[in-house]
């Protein structure tokens, strides 16, 4: 049955190759921190379920020291100039998102269709992970279509992609590391200490405090976590489900999904949500590293506040 192992191997074999170019770019003073990077986060893909836990902190604590000791540059790829990228948008046009556009689609067909198929009365895909699944081979797929279409050489693709990891850097590796992190708080208990401290704060008989103390609790987690879907568990186990939902009777459905889109609202918020909000400022070369995040504030606070109201609105059907 094809799952998650097939993901992590493109993944593994995608960033091995990151680090194998890096170490060849004669152009960059850093090309072996780069490739010593990419290297351990490729073989984190490949060998992670072999290394164990304490093997896989030691990778994790070397990728933080090598990122923290300033060892990563920004290489110099083979690959179009500028005046190269710019000719060939106005030769093909729109044409150029074709294979961006194809991703999508494949991901949806690929999601429905994965979870019928089976081989000798048996799943062909684990159902669990069918978009996962069918995201990898969508991105494969549109890799080889954009070279087949633009008639790029086939080392393109990976110049183009190591191109993108070495602007990014390390903040490439944050949703993954903070969404682990989410899982050691709440393995470690700190969502039932956040409840429990809740409990002692909120007004016992407030529904629209315990709502609050949520949505405001999922944002303000968000911000100290760079990530949403790292609070939510925390968040969650810790409020919503002993108090919105156990103790107020809120339809978990509702509270849930309110309660990530409140998350979303901190992650508008944060600069530790550096793919999000230091990133494009990176890439678009801002003065201000901190400019995103101040364009998007009046809108999260905003959509923070209407969360609050539509919570206590619609989960509440009794």
């Amino acid at each position: 049955m094809i799952g998650l192992p097939l993901v992590y191997l493109l993944a593994g074999l995608m960033f091995g190759a990151f680090a194998v170019l890096s170490a060849l770019d004669r152009e960059n003073r850093k090309r072996f921190g780069n490739a010593a990077f990419w290297g351990l986060f490729a073989l984190s893909f490949l060998f992670g379920d072999h290394f164990g836990d304490l093997g896989n902190g030691f990778l994790a604590l070397a990728l933080a020291l090598i990122a923290g000791t300033g060892q990563l540059g920004v290489g110099a790829p083979t690959t179009t100039s500028p005046a190269e990228r710019e000719g060939l948008a106005a030769t093909y046009g729109a044409r150029l998102f074709i294979p961006a556009l194809v991703i999508p689609v494949l991901v949806l067909v690929g999601t429905l269709a994965f979870k019928r198929l089976t081989l000798h009365d048996a799943p062909l895909v684990d159902p669990k992970q069918a978009t996962l699944v069918s995201l990898a081979l969508a991105a494969l797929v549109a890799a080889i279509l954009a070279q087949v279409m633009f008639r790029q050489p086939a080392s393109a693709p990976l110049q183009e992609g190591r191109r993108l990891m070495d602007l990014v850097g390390w903040a490439a590796l944050l949703p993954q590391m903070l969404a682990a992190l989410g899982a050691v708080f709440a393995l470690a208990g700190v969502g039932k200490t956040i409840g429990e401290l809740a409990v002692m704060i909120t007004p016992v008989d407030s529904r629209f405090a315990a709502v609050a103390a949520y949505c405001l609790g999922m944002a303000v987690f968000t911000v100290m976590m760079g990530n949403a879907f790292a609070a939510f568990p925390v968040m969650t186990g810790g409020i919503a489900l002993p108090l919105v939902i156990g103790r107020f009777g809120g339809d978990p459905a509702v509270v849930c999904a309110i309660g990530m889109l409140s998350g979303f609202c901190g992650t508008l918020l944060t600069p530790l949500a550096a793919n999000f909000n230091l990133v494009p400022a990176a890439l678009l070369q801002l003065k201000d590293r901190y400019a995103v995040i101040r364009a998007q504030a009046p809108t999260a606070v905003l959509m923070l506040v209407v969360n609050v109201v539509l919570m206590n609105a619609l989960a509440f059907h009794k």
